[in-house]
């Protein structure tokens, strides 16, 4: 057995690469890295192709090595120039996510030292690190000393993780489903809806409540369906309220739902996946108003703070409502009973087998500090206030409602065509031409073009190119 494991132990040592071969990959890698960042001002935001990205079934799994520089070129070639190039700043469709480049030296850092950040006592500074983070997220939206959360993968976890913890502070058994109400507006993320499918409460009654001219939940209406299903022998438990929709970037009345949460004991439950971080820009201030009175808040730094896709996170004004849904002990675990002088994230997590997410959060925002952050969250809101204007004094051109954050929507009526059908040649003719992606969302019945200044890299160039296009293609499709 000694000389098989010796045998073994020759070929799994190649796993642990010496520092010579690490040197020529991290040299070939830095290379593509710098290329990529510095040819995004020239590449396309989005990228047509009949193949997309086939070639890399040439490179499936086999026993032998395959060079490095092979696998970059294919990278670059199936992945980097097809479909939507996140990174670039001319990216204004969906609600994209940002790749910071110091989150990829977090990143880094924390693949390389593999610290497992579920458990105080496995990893005590990650997790005192990431606990930090939290902190600061909950002091940003006015919670108390004694909230806590947790780094999710992102706002679908975040969010399943506020059902699942009302669920369980509510008490609600499988007996009571059929019972429980959950009330959303007709623009809550899919994730919500999602969220409560896996909760296991399909069977729940779901309220979608009608909207106001500006497209957020009508609070009228809410506690008019409160009232009503009380009476009728139901069970109201969960409010979700939007603090920036997907589809128009809506703010809900944040602080009148959270008097009628408060009012009659529901769950209250703010989705700030989107908008959340705008509260670090001071103009912004009066929307929040209320905010810090919700049971929950999710939070997307993918989002406006810029980092890369899988950051997400969960706030919880009452910790002990998370530790109820989700804390359990194993025999296995039980060195790391007595470690407890942070809360561990696994305790208040679906997740046990965690990655350290916050080192690609904390090297940005300390290495750049708040004020750039804030900056640049500003720049979008006036950046998006720009096209508004623009697009809705060219002539020919209808707008939703006044961007309240870095959404907007629009469309094109022509003289002789159906306006749908217009737009939809419209949208498909912008991605086409791929400078500058958008997306496009139907709102009762009605087809608009969305824009989402999300993106650190988009600036007043961009702005002033998409409004180019957009008048380009029209003629085009006019004519």
């Amino acid at each position: 057995m000694i000389n098989k494991i010796k045998e073994l132990e020759k070929i799994s040592r190649l796993l642990d690469s010496g520092q010579s071969q690490r040197d020529k990959w991290n040299a070939e890698v830095l290379d593509y890295s710098n290329t990529f960042i510095n040819k995004l001002d020239s590449s396309k935001a989005y990228f047509t192709s009949e193949e997309n990205g086939k070639d890399i079934y040439d490179l499936d799994i086999t026993e032998q090595p395959t060079e490095l520089s092979t696998l970059l070129e294919s990278t670059s070639k199936n992945i980097d120039e097809v479909g939507i190039n996140p990174a670039s700043g001319g990216h204004m469709g969906y609600i994209p996510g940002g790749g910071l480049y110091p989150s990829a030296l977090g990143d880094y850092i924390a693949a390389v030292n593999n610290r497992y950040a579920g458990v105080f006592f496995a990893a005590p500074g990650a997790v005192r690190l990431e606990n930090m983070l939290i902190r600061w997220m909950c002091k940003l939206m006015g919670y108390p000393e004694t909230s806590t959360g947790n780094l999710t993968s992102g706002g679908s976890i975040a969010n399943l993780v506020a059902i699942v913890s009302a669920r369980e502070s509510f008490n609600l058994k499988a007996r009571d489903f059929e019972k429980a109400v959950i009330y959303l507006s007709e623009q809550a993320h899919h994730s919500i809806q999602k969220a409560i499918r896996i909760a296991g409460l399909s069977e729940a009654h779901i309220r979608y409540i009608p909207l106001d001219e500006g497209l957020r939940l009508s609070v009228n209406l809410l506690e008019k369906a409160i009232i009503e299903d009380k009476e009728n022998g139901l069970i109201p438990f969960f409010i979700n309220a939007s603090f920036g929709t997907t589809n128009t970037g809506a703010i809900d009345p944040i602080n009148p739902i959270a008097e009628i949460a408060s009012k009659h004991k529901l769950w209250f439950h703010v989705d700030a996946a989107y908008g959340g971080f705008f509260k670090l820009v001071a103009e912004m201030s009066s929307k929040f108003k209320g905010i810090e009175k919700a049971d929950s808040i999710t939070l997307d730094p993918h989002k406006t703070l810029f980092l890369p896709f899988g950051t997400g996170t969960i706030l919880m004004k009452d910790k002990e409502k998370l530790l109820k849904a989700y804390h359990f002990l194993a025999d296995y675990m039980q060195d790391t009973i007595e470690a407890d002088e942070e809360i561990s994230p696994a305790d208040i997590s679906p997740e046990l087998t965690k990655h350290f997410r916050g080192m690609r959060m904390w090297l940005p925002l300390k290495l750049y500090g708040v004020k750039p952050f804030r900056a640049s969250l500003e720049e979008k809101l006036y950046l998006t206030r720009h096209f508004y204007n623009e697009i809705k004094q060219t002539k020919g051109f209808e707008v939703g409602p006044e961007p309240e954050l870095s959404v907007a929507m629009f469309r094109y009526i022509p003289s002789n065509q159906d306006a749908n059908s217009f737009n939809k040649k419209l949208i498909q003719a912008i991605q086409k031409d791929g400078r500058i992606f958008l997306s496009s969302t139907t709102v009762n019945g009605v087809f608009w073009i969305r824009v989402a200044v999300v993106i650190f890299r988009t600036h007043l160039e961009q702005m002033d190119l998409l409004l180019k296009i957009i008048n380009e293609k029209v003629e085009e499709l006019s004519n």
